[in-house]
């Protein structure tokens, strides 16, 4: 119970403005450059999205970060790629929570544990205050690696989602 309370707090201390303004239009143009370069040389494809904090009666329904970003992969249509290669790095701010979900393209190829590291590190340099931009670039650039050594490209590849990082 002790748990549930201080995680609603933290939400509730956590407001949409803060996040806006690390994730200013500069910083979203950053995101969105690096996810173009982590792009090139594989069949994949990378959304990524922050969320300050979750609606009270929303924490009820997601007792984890994890859940959430499932969700956020069905909403932002992440799985609407043709031969479902699509994944998301999800950003919970209240949380410091990051969590990488992949479509069944490249579950197949990649083992879960692989998104563990830039997970780690993007979470470490958040923790250490290192700049957002920069960090949130370092595992896009982390997960494009990733995605070259699993499904290598033969030639260009069509952009099936968008590449605008998203604040929702």
């Amino acid at each position: 119970m002790a748990g549930t309370f201080a995680r609603t707090m933290k939400h509730l201390g956590t407001g949409t403005g803060a996040v806006r303004r690390r994730f200013d239009g500069a910083v979203m143009a950053r995101i969105g450059d690096a996810i173009v370069a982590a792009e090139r040389g594989h069949a994949g494809e990378i959304r990524f999205a922050v969320e300050a904090a979750l609606p009270v009666r929303t924490l009820a329904r997601h007792p984890d970060a994890r859940s959430r970003a499932v969700e956020m992969f069905s909403q932002l249509r992440v799985w609407d790629t043709e031969d479902n290669t699509g994944v998301l790095v999800y950003l919970l701010w209240a949380e410091r929570a990051i969590e990488i979900v992949a479509d069944r393209g490249i579950s197949r190829l990649v083992a879960a544990d692989a998104w563990q590291v830039p997970c780690n590190r993007l979470a470490a340099r958040l923790r250490q205050g290192d700049d957002v931009a920069e960090a949130v670039c370092e595992c896009v650039a982390a997960i494009g690696d990733i995605l070259r050594g699993a499904l290598p490209a033969a030639g260009q590849t069509p952009d099936e989602l968008p590449d605008t990082p998203v604040i929702v």
